[in-house]
């Protein structure tokens, strides 16, 4: 037993995973109870089915990782429900039981293994094709292996869970409430990074930045919700118009910027007085609108610095706005 407690502790200490931590078990499993067939399952009460997620086989009696079962007809489910964890009779207690008769087992261990929340998630077993005494202390055995990967089981979700809320914070961090393009922060980083990028390949990067004339008139004229939804659905006319690799992101207030290698910068400016240009539906309302101030740089061999460059554009869209309203 001595021995036995420290392949334990090996395996629970180097453990990573739950198959890291199941598959080592199975074999003391085997080790403990003499029992030729050890599995973890995992079990579905609700579509009925109980599967074999691992086993461990060393003779003849073979119970294959990736069986799925009937649940109400599983040796498992008759003894969990007369709470009978061991039979070296199988015949005798369960005689009706055609999984059993096909697969020749005559002596049958079984654990439930649970979530945190009480739910059953599948069961720890070992089966024989020989009726085998198994000792008291082995089915103690069974019980704790069976707790060590509910622990498993638990940190992994755990885990899932943190590793989903920091995606989630690390997209909020970087993503616009509103609008879901990128904010002002990732905009910026995500600028810079095709800057460098466009050094290293020679290549001029434009970028553009959108002022969009006149919100203040539709904020106050249709409510603050009619312009959030006037916000929203720009920034969904400008990301239909980007191309992968493409920046765009929501400066503030009501500006945007797109940025972009591989186009001239006339068209890119066209291109985005268009997409901003025309009728938009609101709530309960519409509202035509003649497009925003695009204001277009590129980028040159001594620009190294993306807020110098964007400053540049921003500079661009105001020449361009003082243009529109001289001549209108």
């Amino acid at each position: 037993m001595d021995l036995v407690l420290n392949q334990l502790a090996d395996s629970v200490s180097t453990a990573n995973s739950l198959e890291g931590l199941t598959r080592p078990l199975l074999e003391l499993l085997e080790s403990v109870t003499g029992l030729e067939s050890t599995y973890l399952t995992t079990i579905d009460e609700r579509e009925g089915v109980q599967n074999i997620l691992f086993s461990r086989n060393s003779q003849q009696l073979q119970i294959p990782e990736g069986l799925s079962v009937p649940w109400g007809d599983t040796l498992c489910k008759r003894a969990l429900t007369e709470n009978r964890p061991y039979t070296a009779d199988v015949a005798g207690c369960w005689g009706d039981s055609e999984a059993a008769k096909a697969l020749g087992i005559r002596t049958y261990l079984s654990q439930p293994v649970r979530r945190f929340d009480g739910q059953l998630y599948g069961t720890l077993c070992a089966a024989s094709g020989r009726s085998i005494e198994v000792p008291a202390p082995a089915l103690k055995v069974l019980g704790l292996f069976a707790r060590l990967i509910e622990h498993q089981i638990e940190r992994e979700q755990l885990l899932k869970k943190l590793q989903a809320a920091n995606a989630e914070l690390s997209s909020s961090a970087l993503t616009d409430a509103l609008t879901g393009v990128a904010n002002r922060r990732a905009l910026m980083q995500d600028l810079q990074r095709l800057l460098d990028r466009s050094r290293r390949d020679r290549q001029p990067v434009r970028v553009a930045f959108i002022d969009l004339d006149g919100f203040k008139q539709i904020n106050d004229r249709h409510g603050h919700e009619n312009g959030d939804a006037f916000l929203i659905e720009v920034a969904r006319r400008l990301a239909s118009g980007t191309r992968p690799g493409d920046v765009l992101g929501r400066y503030g207030g009501d500006e945007f910027v797109v940025a972009a290698v591989n186009i001239g910068a006339d068209v890119l400016r066209q291109r985005l007085e268009q997409l901003t240009a025309g009728r938009y539906q609101l709530h309960g309302e519409s509202l035509d609108y003649a497009g925003a101030s695009v204001g277009v740089v590129s980028s040159g061999d001594a620009d190294t610095d993306a807020a110098a460059l964007l400053a540049r554009a921003d500079a661009a869209m105001y020449e361009v706005k003082r243009a529109r309203h001289a001549g209108g």
